[in-house]
């Protein structure tokens, strides 16, 4: 697939920022776009046909981007389609929901054509996946442990997981939950959110970094944590790789690369 290939919903009140974001995707030779100047009008084209990808302000008429990507995950249908935030906004009210829902990318108003062009080259990557030095067998064979105590965000890094091959993954609401599995399985790899009940992250890491078992297991920790202070404290306790959200898939799957195959 080229991305002259991609269908695009682009979710834009304002026809200077649509026209704008228009121009951008033609550059990359994307012309099939369904253009919606609120979010019904966008749920509802995809209620008949899934794009592959969705671009949204985050301010609209009737709702917010927050609210399509949330009822988008909330389909079975639309709970792998790409999701692009577009936005100025900065609260963190409005853009945690969007970073847990997995989106690939959010992008700022105005973006640059390399910050376009890096999230549509991912979304490229997410759908029709190109080869690699890591066979289909070897991605087969990789047990992993997936932590999150959202369903909505397991659900995104399932899907992720799945594209790249992956068939052998237990899931886990917390990091609790986590380790009294961990204990009882052989794991290749632990994919874990930060901020969880009961257990978070970091608890997790710390139960795992000194089980007499499987303690060099590598964990791979993503967040929407911006405080430096914990950030330190989480690379300090011996994390293999310590991603902020939102992550495109193509870093993702660099990561795993790098964490379990290069060493073989």
């Amino acid at each position: 697939m080229n991305l002259s290939n991609l269908l695009v919903v682009l979710v834009e009140p304002s026809n200077l920022q649509r026209s704008i974001i228009l121009k951008n995707l033609a550059k990359f030779e994307i012309t099939e776009v369904e253009e919606c100047t609120c979010g019904q009008d966008a749920l509802d084209f995809m209620a008949n046909q899934v794009p592959d990808i969705v671009m949204s302000s985050m301010h609209l008429p009737d709702m917010t981007g927050t609210d399509i990507v949330s009822k988008m995950r909330d389909d079975q249908r639309l709970q792998e389609t790409t999701f692009i935030l577009i936005s100025s906004e900065t609260h963190y009210r409005y853009l945690e929901p969007v970073r847990q829902a997995g989106a690939i990318g959010i992008l700022p108003k105005p973006f640059t054509e390399k910050e376009l062009g890096k999230v549509l080259h991912s979304t490229l990557d997410y759908i029709d996946d190109y080869e690699t030095e890591v066979t289909d067998d070897e991605f087969e064979n990789l047990s992993v442990l997936l932590v999150d105590d959202s369903k909505v965000s397991r659900s995104y890094f399932k899907n992720i997981l799945t594209n790249l091959g992956v068939t052998k993954l237990v899931e886990a609401v917390d990091g609790a939950q986590a380790f009294e599995i961990f204990q009882t399985q052989h794991f290749d790899l632990v994919v874990t959110d930060y901020n969880m009940p009961n257990v978070d992250g970091k608890e997790l890491l710390e139960l795992i970094r000194l089980d007499p078992i499987q303690p060099s297991v590598p964990v791979m920790m993503v967040t929407s944590e911006q405080n430096k202070s914990s950030l330190a404290a989480i690379e300090s306790s011996g994390v293999s790789a310590l991603l902020k959200k939102p992550l495109t898939y193509d870093v993702i799957k660099r990561i795993i690369i790098k964490l379990v195959f290069d060493d073989i």
